[in-house]
């Protein structure tokens, strides 16, 4: 796994941990990176591997995630992407890529609307392009319908770490991708003592992440871009079902003509993949290396 340092950035209510991949040069561009709704910051351990020194990747465990676990509400996508502010501007002056998967593909789009003096071009992956939410849905059912069995997996225990993986190894999207970053990253997410070990995630956090990427300031955000975007899509779902998040019928309906962002599909990949296998990861280096001006 690619060596990173871990730093602290303080945020409103405390300090959001955050994980560096620092580039050979010192001038080398900046990419900060987020991760989805129950992830972490080491869900881009394979592309800042790719990324091979050629920009520094700074991707921060998001606010009631992994390092973060401890930071308080109000959580939340606006929260999120005020706390991504805070990153880039610990990071200097001028404007930095910003990218984003799934959930934090979101945060990405509102963060560039809310902060347009921080963030340069956008890599949107496999998220960010939202639909109005189904009106006959309990917010209970919202959730389910939005991350499915992953929810579940916030109220069990495992016994030890080899449980956990075990679990995360039976997982469809992961079942024939397994590697030692994957494994790290999916160990970043464990906490507590034997035999009772849990998801650092908050439950409350993730809850009301979920619901809120149904505001209208979260779903006109990619309306209001003031830089260009690209969205990455992954043709498999979140259980690597046939039907993903996106495609041609649903990218049409959304109606993305004159807002800045251009669809392109990763083949072969799913909505984890799409950031964690070698073909998806391949794909986001090769774009960010492009928004960053690196050949």
């Amino acid at each position: 796994m690619t060596p990173y340092e871990e730093i602290q950035v303080p945020v409103t209510g405390g300090e959001l941990a955050v994980l560096r991949w620092p580039a050979r040069e010192p001038d080398a561009p900046v990419v900060v990176a987020l991760h989805g709704i129950t992830s972490n910051a080491l869900s881009w351990g394979p592309v800042a591997r790719l990324l091979d020194g050629r920009a520094t990747l700074v991707a921060p465990d998001l606010r009631g995630r992994a390092g973060s676990r401890a930071l308080p509400g109000p959580y939340g996508i606006a929260a999120h992407a005020d706390d991504v502010a805070a990153v880039a501007e610990a990071l200097g002056p001028g404007r930095v890529v910003l990218a984003g998967h799934s959930m934090g593909a979101f945060v990405t789009a509102l963060a560039a609307v809310r902060h347009p003096e921080r963030f340069g071009p956008l890599l949107l992956v496999d998220g960010g392009v939202g639909f109005p939410a189904p009106t006959h849905l309990s917010p209970d059912e919202l959730m389910t319908a939005v991350i499915g069995p992953a929810m579940d997996r916030l109220s069990m225990a495992f016994p030890d770490r080899a449980a956990y993986r075990a679990f995360w190894q039976a997982h469809p999207a992961f079942a024939d991708h397994w590697s030692d970053e994957v494994d790290a990253y999916i160990q970043r997410d464990l906490t507590g003592e034997e035999p009772a070990m849990r998801s650092t995630c908050r439950i409350e956090a993730v809850r009301t992440d979920g619901i809120g990427l149904f505001d209208e300031e979260v779903l006109t955000a990619i309306r209001k871009l003031p830089a260009p975007a690209t969205l990455l899509w992954a043709r498999r779902g979140l259980m690597d079902e046939a039907q993903g998040l996106y495609d041609e019928t649903r990218l049409a309906a959304a109606a993305l003509d004159g807002t800045g962002v251009t669809p392109v599909e990763v083949p072969d990949v799913n909505h984890y993949t799409v950031l964690t296998g070698g073909r998806g990861a391949g794909e986001v280096v090769r774009q960010l290396l492009e928004l960053c001006g690196v050949s």
